[in-house]
């Protein structure tokens, strides 16, 4: 009687995700490392645009406008739209460290609007919105991309 032994697993293809969330050439590795650090960049950012707003509120002489805008608001008014915004990322990307698929979309919605404010403040702060804008399209990709090793 002879038995054969059996043939050794096939390793994995790239992209695929074993049990322990490891996995070749996944970039499910970074989006868990970017959702952290993307984590980290919303309640940083949050807090920046505390600040912002407050800036924005307590004076208009601290921002100037770089000519003709379509989109123009009074100062004050973006002061309270970025101490809002800001909040809310604050406390969206405190929730993106319990790893909840909630803090996830509202992260992702709450990321949403931070661009388009971002965009819309590009008058008054332009290398700090494209600075931002790049930032939160970093954070949309990691929680996007990012996959529990969690058992559905």
């Amino acid at each position: 009687m002879t038995s054969a032994a059996p043939p050794p697993p096939a390793p994995p293809a790239p992209g695929d995700r074993t049990p322990d969330g490891s996995g070749e050439g996944d970039s499910g590795d970074w989006a868990a490392g970017g959702l952290v650090f993307g984590g980290v960049l919303m309640v940083v950012y949050g807090l920046f645009a505390v600040l912002q707003g407050i800036a924005a509120i307590a004076g208009d002489e601290v921002y100037t406008s770089f000519g003709q805008y379509s989109f123009e608001f009074d100062l004050t008014a973006w002061g309270w739209i970025h101490v809002i915004v800001g909040v809310l990322v604050v406390v969206a990307g405190l929730g993106l460290f319990t790893g909840a698929d909630w803090a996830r979309a509202v992260s992702a919605v709450v990321v949403g609007l931070a661009l388009i404010a971002n965009f819309l403040w590009l008058p008054y702060q332009p290398f700090w919105s494209i600075i931002m804008i790049v930032t939160g399209l970093f954070v949309l990709w990691s929680v996007f991309n990012y996959r529990s090793s969690r058992p559905v």
